[in-house]
């Protein structure tokens, strides 16, 4: 994930501080297609990502005056969108109806040369998106924050409230429930790991 300009980071959260709308719409722009997407992956289900996604937005406006001068917007967002993705769980108890397939919505790499790659790549995409869609909550999320999103493990800790050495094991434990489910499952070959590992 490429950080944004420090100066002008500080002066849209001074904009978002004094409610100025030119503010609040920069970041919108900046952020929500990348906090649609992260909710979308943690939920695995678009409708459910877009009432999430509404509701970081209204939580932005609601509490953007009692920002600190000095707040970094991206871990600021994504840890409104984790917590209300999280709350969403917690009070609906829908932990396992949240594991629809992520069908078109693992990013692709360069098009592959031929009909065939092109068939190939996408079964194993598939099979991928799937596989990720079956962990718990708390793996899917440390592989969406750390492989997808970019996040560096200490930044997504932050974001998930936990210390930098309890997301590296979820981390680990993550990639091993992943490979794990792979295998069970006779996909070929454990190559498309490489796109969740650091």
């Amino acid at each position: 994930m490429e950080p944004m300009d420090r100066e002008l980071e500080l002066r849209l959260v001074a904009g978002l501080r004094a409610g100025d709308v030119a503010a609040f719409d920069a970041v919108y722009d900046a952020f929500h297609a990348r906090l649609y997407a992260f909710l979308t992956r943690l939920s695995s289900r678009r409708d459910v990502a877009e009432d999430l996604v509404e509701d970081v937005w209204l939580r932005v406006i609601s509490h953007a005056s009692g920002l600190r001068p000095d707040t970094r917007l991206a871990p600021w967002l994504y840890t409104i969108a984790r917590n209300l993705y999280a709350s969403r769980c917690r009070s609906r108890m829908v932990e396992d109806s949240c594991r629809a397939s992520l069908l078109g919505l693992w990013p692709a790499g360069s098009p592959p040369p031929s009909p065939l790659a092109i068939a190939e790549a996408s079964e194993s995409q598939r099979r991928l998106e799937v596989a990720l869609a079956t962990l718990p909550a708390t793996c899917r999320e440390a592989l969406v924050l750390v492989a997808i999103e970019g996040w560096q493990p200490s930044h997504a800790a932050d974001i998930c409230g936990v210390t930098p050495e309890a997301m590296r094991q979820r981390l680990s434990r993550a990639r091993a429930l992943l490979a794990r489910v792979l295998r069970e499952h006779d996909h070929r070959g454990l190559g498309s790991l490489k796109e969740v590992t650091p």
